[in-house]
């Protein structure tokens, strides 16, 4: 959201968001991670406890499902219990082929589980288009095999059918394995350069998503892990406004407007 943002001055405006933590992502969507490692973690140790911060989440799609190793006492340090990744299979497979991928990501992604569990870390794969998470089956299929307690999803609604009935009722039927809530919609997409006003209907409130049968679904499984008001900007990397503060006031008329969708469960 931030983008390339110098983190000494996105830290002084986490609280004003309504949160005391913070997900940290590595390039192409972000230099953040690439700035903690420069920095050192003693210094981003430092900043974090200035500022009265928390490492919440690491992203980590570059380092791939199978690669995160070097996070999890990074993450372990700092209390930082979810690191979210992609998935890794065969994309093409459907029916029971897919299943059969899915099972076979689970077992893959077993000893990395219990790497991760050592370091108190969960380890949150996203639905992301193009991967075998990508669909409605490939979800339930996921959560259904999934029985590692350190193996969980992250659920972003962005690459599902825009249909709120539908992804609410997916929601309620996928029990605790849903660690982190993604709060973006598709708009009119992230993947071509447009004007500033059609790239935000990707956040929660501005595009015509009505969030609030997706949230009766978390509220039915009891969900009690991050919800992130999230956004692509294009090209990626770049912040979602011109300045700090107006990245600041979109996450904050995000948040306000998931709040009213709970008022109104």
């Amino acid at each position: 959201m931030y983008g390339t943002t110098a983190l000494h001055e996105v830290l002084p405006e986490i609280h004003k968001t309504g949160t005391s933590f913070i997900d940290i992502w590595p390039r192409p969507h972000a230099n953040h991670r690439e700035q903690v490692a420069m920095m050192g973690l003693a210094k981003f140790e430092e900043l974090l406890s200035e500022h009265k911060i928390k490492l919440g989440v690491l992203t980590q799609y570059k380092l791939g499902p199978f690669g995160l190793a070097s996070e999890f006492p990074v993450a372990q340090r700092f209390g930082c219990q979810i690191i979210v990744c992609g998935a890794a299979g065969n994309r093409a497979a459907t029916g029971t082929n897919l299943r059969s991928e899915v099972k076979k990501f689970i077992e893959r992604m077993k000893p990395h589980a219990d790497a991760a569990a050592e370091h108190g870390v969960t380890i949150a794969v996203e639905n992301h288009s193009g991967q075998i998470l990508a669909t409605p089956d490939g979800i339930k299929w996921f959560t259904e095999l999934a029985t590692h307690p350190n193996l969980a999803l992250a659920f972003a609604p962005h690459h599902l059918p825009q249909n709120a009935e539908m992804q609410g009722r997916l929601l309620a039927g996928l029990g605790g394995k849903v660690a982190f809530f993604y709060g973006q919609q598709h708009g009119t997409g992230s993947s071509r350069k447009q004007p500033r006003e059609k790239e935000l209907l990707q956040m929660p409130g501005r595009g015509p998503l009505d969030f609030t049968p997706l949230l009766q679904g978390l509220k039915s499984i009891n969900f009690t892990g991050f919800t992130e008001p999230f956004m692509h900007p294009f090209p990626r990397g770049i912040p979602i406004h011109n300045s700090t503060a107006g990245v600041t006031a979109e996450i904050k008329r995000s948040r306000s407007y998931l709040e009213k969708c709970l008022q109104n469960l």
